[in-house]
């Protein structure tokens, strides 16, 4: 994949200052003639990244292109006004703080001004900081103004032109802009290079994770039937995204973890990527999906939003005896308890809302197993049926200072699930998203209820002999295929 970097005029970076192609911004926008057999990666110099500007539509019609490009019209909107950004502020003002409490004796001016490119900084001490503005905003060049008045907060975060930098900051840009493209795409390969690259995100540590070394394997022997390199990274490798040309997260996600990082990366650089952290937003908050599967008609178990403690009468006047109750974003049936009294309930909701502002109460639907449907791209891959734990309503049982005890499962053919199980669970995966979710549904006499919307399932539950396991691996690569051929 080749490089592309678009100025407004020629003097502000020419073909001279680097071995990339440099073309005018009008050029892009009026020849698209001559990007139909390649989709570069694009570096955006505008001298502006103004609504409606020469750099915003540049932004826009690569995307329209299928191009990469740097900064994304997202990005370009985010840091527009401070309002848009403020919700990354903490974390990065967390960095810079830890950053200057290791470099003693720095200047007590009133205000710290300084460049970041590419996630490149000269002040050495101040690159963890540097790298993590650039996973939040993947812009070439930002200045930073910090206030120096004890609290060190960060007052603007702006993108800098390239014409408007000084000639000590120009040459570092080109320093940070070789070493950048050095390091992205260029990997050498011991054997014949594929035309795409697979990222597949892992967590060594991780106990339980939705897919074990041995499977990953396998997915890598399949791939190359899709010309797909498969290359396991780890949550060290976030500055590696950009190298590959998917991500598949395949270890647990979770907002406030390393994965959504991975996924909000690989979105902004316009990789396909499992799971997108819109699907991760939406499918590990319950209260969520409670919204969106009620407004969509999808049968679901009675459920209410819980602001108070005080509205134990009124859940028990709604939802009977016992009520099942859940923080937004448990897993696993973590964070999900049985009340089988008034009293009990108001004490448990009073205990969870010093952790949340909201919780879910749902009528309980007791069943022998629950449903889960794979459903990938609006289509069902795979099904089984959990079977709960001996002794216990749930799937898994977690015992104190104990194993956790679980109850199993069962593959079943698609073909002989029973009408309307996959109806129901591709039309609520479908309020998700386009990408690989779990549905997991109760049947009764009644009829099914969706009980949650999973990203990340184990996808190694819905099979059982080795062909069903590669026609199961081979839609997911298919999947990334064709979005990669787009």
């Amino acid at each position: 994949m080749s490089w592309l970097i678009l100025v407004d005029q020629d003097r502000d970076f020419s073909n001279a200052d680097t071995p990339h192609k440099v073309m005018n911004t009008r050029d892009y926008l009026s020849r698209p003639q001559l990007f139909r057999e390649t989709k570069p990666k694009i570096i955006n110099l505008a001298r502006s990244y103004g609504y409606q500007g020469t750099g915003y539509y540049c932004a826009l019609l690569a995307e329209a292109r299928g191009h990469r490009i740097m900064p994304t019209v997202e990005s370009m909107t985010e840091l527009s006004r401070k309002t848009l950004y403020e919700h990354a502020l903490p974390e990065l003002e967390a960095s810079l703080r830890r950053c200057l409490e290791k470099s003693p004796g720095r200047s007590t001016e009133a205000t710290l001004k300084f460049i970041v490119c590419f996630g490149q900084i000269e002040d050495s001490g101040l690159t963890p900081f540097a790298r993590l503005l650039f996973d939040w905003f993947r812009v070439p060049i930002l200045r930073v103004n910090v206030n120096w008045n004890g609290k060190r907060e960060i007052e603007r975060i702006t993108p800098a032109a390239i014409n408007s930098i000084n000639e000590h900051e120009r040459a570092f840009f080109t320093r940070a802009l070789e070493e950048h493209s050095k390091g992205t795409w260029k990997r050498p390969k011991a054997r014949d290079v594929l035309k795409y690259t697979l990222a597949v995100l892992v967590d060594t540590t991780e106990k339980d994770s939705p897919s074990d070394q041995q499977s990953l394997r396998h997915l890598s022997r399949l791939a190359e039937k899709f010309s797909i390199d498969v290359d396991p990274i780890q949550k060290g490798d976030l500055d590696r995204v950009a190298e590959f040309d998917a991500l598949w997260i395949r270890a647990t996600t979770s907002i406030d973890n390393f994965t959504y990082r991975f996924a909000r990366r690989a979105q902004q650089e316009g990789m396909p990527v499992i799971d997108d952290p819109q699907s991760m937003i939406r499918c590990t908050n319950k209260v969520y999906l409670a919204e969106r599967l009620g407004a969509a008609g999808v049968p679901t178990p009675k459920t209410m939003i819980v602001q108070s403690e005080k509205q134990s009468g009124d859940l028990v006047h709604a939802l009977g005896l016992p009520i099942v109750l859940k923080i937004p974003d448990g897993s696993f049936s973590r964070g999900v308890f049985k009340l089988d009294h008034e009293a009990a309930l108001r004490s448990k909701i009073k205990e969870m809302l010093e952790h949340s502002d909201l919780l879910i109460a749902q009528e309980f639907v007791p069943t022998s197993f629950d449903w889960r449907i794979g459903v990938l791209g609006g289509e069902a891959i795979f099904a089984c049926q959990y079977r709960m734990a001996r002794g216990h309503w749930q799937v898994v049982k977690y015992r104190d200072g104990k194993s956790q005890l679980e109850g199993g499962f069962t593959a079943i053919p698609l073909d002989q699930v029973p009408h309307g199980v996959i109806e129901t669970a591709v039309k609520g995966a479908n309020l998700m998203g386009d990408g690989l979710y779990g549905v997991d549904m109760k049947q009764t006499d009644k009829g099914l209820h969706i009980i949650e919307i999973n990203d990340n399932p184990d996808v190694n539950h819905g099979v059982e002999d080795a062909a069903e396991k590669d026609r199961v691996w081979e839609k997911i690569l298919g999947w990334f295929w064709e979005r990669l051929e787009a």
